[in-house]
């Protein structure tokens, strides 16, 4: 598996942030399947920062470890903006983080539809600040597997320093 060199530098971003804001991050990962818990675990230090991390990959898993409702996952599907949020509040409600990182996608190279094309990634984070989740969605196009998971992780940790910059706003 190829890893962007950008990444490690920004999961230490994230952690520092975090740290001055004296919060933890949870995960709850499908298609990166622990990419952004291994990456945030791999700096030394990380555990004052780091809460837990849930992969879920299988709808059974996000049903059973985080909450994610029988009714999202049979209407609108693992990969959907309504299971990515609820996957972040559960994340957050089975832990003790401050905040958590959700996604969910197709990272291919099969499994796309026109629907739901190889390259569709749902990220969403929510925190104990505010109600709710924040929750984008991504279209990165039929890439690599580890392009598409990369750029998941990009994205994800660019939301977690966005989260941090709003907590200090506030």
């Amino acid at each position: 598996m190829h890893i962007d060199p950008e990444l490690p530098v920004m999961a230490e971003m994230v952690l520092d942030r975090f740290r001055a804001e004296k919060g933890k991050i949870t995960t709850a990962e499908s298609c990166t399947g622990g990419l952004i818990m291994a990456l945030l675990t791999s700096v030394a230090g990380s555990s004052d920062v780091v809460e837990r991390g849930f992969i879920t990959y299988s709808n059974e898993a996000k049903h059973d470890l985080i909450g994610v409702s029988q009714e999202t996952l049979d209407n609108e599907g693992a990969v959907s903006i309504e299971t990515a949020v609820q996957m972040a509040q559960g994340a957050l409600e089975h832990s003790n983080a401050t905040a958590s990182v959700a996604v969910t996608g197709i990272a291919g190279p099969g499994g796309g539809t026109d629907e739901k094309p190889v390259g569709l990634v749902f990220i969403a984070i929510a925190s104990t600040l505010e109600e709710g989740a924040f929750a984008e969605e991504f279209h990165f196009g039929d890439l690599s597997r580890d392009e598409i998971r990369n750029k998941t992780v990009k994205m994800a940790f660019e939301m977690l320093l966005s989260y941090g910059l709003a907590a200090e706003e506030q």
